[in-house]
């Protein structure tokens, strides 16, 4: 029996989730600690390039005439203009010319249509360097990396296939290995092999068919542990596979999460040890928030959108919404 979704509670979490990202966007502004030798590159770059990438992906699955795409717009050029329209990258290129984190920040805003050929340029000569094409890195990391080259305009001969193949979802583990550090692992290789929800049908088969067996209990065991940013990470991989997630898991899921959400729109990280403690922090909010936020576009646009055929998406969603607000 196919159980319906509550749409309409997940575009409300939605809505109060952008409200309280944009009452807090100040927060996510550059500050000269993202130019120190020392700096905090976890608090600065990071929560920025989320920023952008939550809206840009959010910009992508909602329609022009929805209030929201012109608040994820509004969002994205604020992003950018902290960027200095992206001369800040080539300042970080300076500093650092074998960092792999500008060019996976500014990825982002090239593959919205936010370029600066200076960057690029400069970029593209170190990436030709023998140092960065060994650089070592974790296999999930490897594959984020090939994704950001590629949408800058960089090629290399290195397949994500073989990525993949090094990585713990590649692998096809045993399901009771998972825990939060895997959790988190599987979430991001689906998110560069599908660049971030755009391309559904770059799940090899194999990999879409194990997920859809072990997801479910995944998602369920990190809602039961008030793991409420993982969770949201999981919703967005049951939105980017190829074939349509079980409603009911859906339905149960996204109840769960909503009752997590703060009257401020905020998501916690995790669930607070008692009922009585203050609100937590942006630092503690942020990403569970955008997460959320980021799936909710997913899935009120898969729930809502025909299908090509039963149980199967066809549809590249790459082009969806895209070139609506323009970079300035």
């Amino acid at each position: 029996m196919t159980i319906a979704v509550d749409v309409g509670q997940i575009r409300n979490l939605e809505i109060a989730a952008l409200a309280w990202i944009s009452a807090h966007r100040g927060d996510f502004a550059l500050d000269d600690d993202a130019f120190t030798a020392d700096g905090q590159v976890d608090l600065t770059w990071k929560p920025l390039g989320e920023l952008a990438q939550t809206c840009v992906s959010v910009r992508r699955r909602t329609p022009p005439s929805d209030p929201l795409h012109a608040c994820v717009c509004d969002l994205l050029a604020f992003a950018w203009q902290q960027t200095g329209r992206g001369e800040l990258f080539l300042r970080l290129q300076q500093l650092e010319p074998f960092a792999t984190y500008p060019l996976e920040v500014y990825s982002v805003f090239a593959g919205a249509g936010f370029r600066h050929a200076g960057y690029e340029a400069a970029a593209a000569t170190v990436a030709r360097t023998r140092g960065w094409r060994r650089t070592e890195q974790e296999p999930t990391r490897r594959l984020g990396l090939l994704n950001a080259e590629r949408r800058s305009g960089i090629h290399r001969q290195e397949r994500p296939a073989q990525a993949l193949s090094r990585t713990w979802l590649g692998g096809l583990p045993e399901p009771w290995a998972f825990e939060r550090t895997a959790g988190y692992a599987l979430t991001h290789v689906v998110f560069h092999l599908t660049d971030w929800g755009r391309t559904a049908q770059d799940v090899p088969e194999d990999l879409a068919a194990y997920l859809a067996d072990w997801l479910p209990p995944w998602l369920d065991t990190c809602l039961d542990a008030g793991l409420w940013d993982l969770a949201g990470e999981l919703l967005i991989v049951a939105a980017s596979l190829p074939h349509p997630p079980d409603t009911a898991m859906l339905q149960d899921a996204w109840t769960r999460l909503a009752r997590a959400q703060l009257d401020s729109g905020a998501i916690p990280l995790t669930a607070p040890d008692t009922t009585d403690e203050p609100d937590p922090g942006f630092v503690h909010c942020y990403h569970s928030t955008l997460m959320a936020a980021f799936a909710a576009a997913l899935s009120v646009d898969l729930l809502t959108r025909e299908t090509d055929g039963p149980g199967l998406r066809t549809e590249d969603t790459r082009n969806r919404y895209d070139g609506q607000g323009a970079p300035r």
